[in-house]
């Protein structure tokens, strides 16, 4: 059975490039210690196959015993190796069907949308949730397309009832006007993983929501 889809306010990412020194397995300790309900594993092209696999594995018994959604970027394949709750694909990857054929009906598929027509293709073709942006500018990913604004955020709240995540260059210093425009589940990377604190971050964060 599935889990719930993004019932929770934040959204994290692993990015090790940015995490200070620290390995992935480490952030995600101290997130699962910042009360953090859904972690996704994204790691581009730094590391092989099989140290991902690895990481992975060990993510997916953290996140088990603490009840979190794990979700894995892009790697179907090690996804169902580890028994992940789901994989996250972005518009150039295998098609929602395929993947849906290859990870049965239980497991979340999350797709990254960028504009309306983006995000009716996504509910129409099945995915569980969509991504949302990028927002504002970001570095985080490679190759990543132009910011696509508040107004698709806005678009997405007033028109569709898909769970969804909103995600892109957001900060502490905007992340309170993303939280107005409607977004309840939302995903900062570097904000997280760079941060000397996650804890004391990540409860910074939830008070600026709260206050938003």
């Amino acid at each position: 059975m599935k889990k719930p889809i993004l019932d929770t306010d934040l959204y994290c990412i692993t990015a090790q490039e940015y995490s200070l020194g620290r390995s992935n397995i480490e952030v995600v300790k101290e997130m699962i210690d910042a009360g953090i309900k859904i972690i996704q594993y994204r790691e581009k092209d730094n590391k092989s196959i099989k140290e991902k696999y690895e990481e992975c594995k060990e993510i997916r018994m953290l996140t088990k015993e603490a009840g979190i959604t794990f979700i894995i970027n892009d790697h179907i394949d090690i996804a169902l190796l580890v028994g992940a709750d789901g994989v996250h694909i972005g518009q150039d990857d295998l098609p929602i069907e395929e993947v849906r054929k290859l990870v049965g009906p239980d497991m979340i598929i999350g797709l990254s949308t960028h504009s309306p027509e983006q995000a009716q293709d996504a509910i129409k073709r099945g995915a569980d949730y969509i991504g949302v942006g990028p927002l504002f500018t970001t570095n985080t990913k490679k190759n990543v397309c132009s910011p696509v604004g508040l107004e698709y955020l806005e678009y997405v709240v007033k028109n569709h009832d898909i769970p969804f995540v909103a995600i892109g260059g957001i900060k502490l210093h905007n992340i309170a006007e993303v939280k107005k425009r409607g977004a309840n589940c939302i995903c900062l990377v570097t904000e997280i993983v760079g941060a000397t604190d996650i804890k004391k971050t990540v409860e910074e964060i939830r008070n600026i929501l709260a206050n938003a």
